[in-house]
């Protein structure tokens, strides 16, 4: 464009992404490649925080029992142990999701799913299924 070429009244852009629901909200995925600022995922931090609160309270012997724990928190107790399994991640894994830099399509029921206990092996896994974007 120069000084004299008119100024178009409408300007076209065209940004590929798609929508994806996420925990009940619907989010831009971006393409591959493509820069995104770091965005913290308040369902998986919620969850690992009451992961480790209910590793806490079973290790102090505060509760006896998962059932008992459930009991407690008025949940069914197959969701505590499912959830309680984000308390065996890898340190790495735990941090980034507290810092926001985990990858776009983790979700909670992805963590929630049996994972190995060695933390090397998590890194293998989430990575091999492409849900980890800096395994150690």
């Amino acid at each position: 464009m120069n000084r004299s070429t008119p100024i178009p009244e409408t300007v076209t852009l065209h940004v590929p992404f798609r929508i994806m629901k996420r925990g009940g909200r619907k989010e831009m995925q971006l393409p591959e490649g493509a820069t995104q600022s770091r965005r913290t995922d308040n369902t998986l931090v919620k969850a690992l925080a009451r992961a480790f609160r209910w590793k806490r309270m079973l290790e102090t012997g505060e509760f006896a029992t998962i059932a008992d724990l459930a009991e407690h928190e008025r949940i069914a107790a197959p969701y505590l142990t499912r959830t309680l399994r984000l308390a065996s991640l890898a340190p790495d894994l735990v941090e980034a999701i507290l810092d926001g830099r985990q990858p776009g399509n983790l979700s909670l029921e992805m963590l929630r799913k049996p994972l190995p206990t060695g933390w090397s092996e998590q890194r293998k896994v989430l990575s091999s299924d492409g849900h980890c974007d800096n395994p150690k």
